[in-house]
């Protein structure tokens, strides 16, 4: 047996971390949990997580690789989702920061929930799915 496993994070490489930041603690409420300086490798390592998780939930990693001005996304990556009490709300937050939905709000495949999608700075995908999974 070889245990439990557990999701710990997911990185996102992002271009200006200032501006990546921002739209994740201003736009989504997200609290920045430790931000490192690697000098030596010269990048910059900055870790987060999403209000409605406790101190040991999953986190996102944004790093900042200082020599590198563009990222080159696969088609492959599709998005990570988040869960949200009201998608109205999420908006008007995003909206009162400078950002805005990339598409929705609509409804998922089944009907069954409301669903929409907020583009970050770097163009990755954030799902905002509205209420429990039923």
């Amino acid at each position: 047996m070889i245990g439990p496993v557990r999701y710990l994070h997911t990185m996102f490489r992002v271009v200006d971390l200032e501006r990546s930041l921002r739209f994740y603690t201003e736009g989504l409420g997200f609290t920045l949990q430790s931000r490192k300086d690697h000098e030596a490798g010269k990048f910059t390592l900055a870790f987060l997580r999403a209000p409605g998780d406790g101190p040991g939930g999953p986190a996102l990693e944004l790093t900042h690789n200082w020599d590198t001005s563009s990222y080159v996304r696969g088609d492959a990556f599709g998005h990570v989702a988040l869960q949200v009490d009201s998608i109205a709300a999420v908006q008007e937050r995003l909206r009162k920061h400078g950002y805005d939905l990339s598409w929705g709000p609509g409804k998922t495949p089944d009907g069954r929930r409301a669903m929409a999608f907020v583009d970050d700075p770097d163009g990755y995908e954030i799902e905002l799915l509205e209420g429990s999974p039923a």
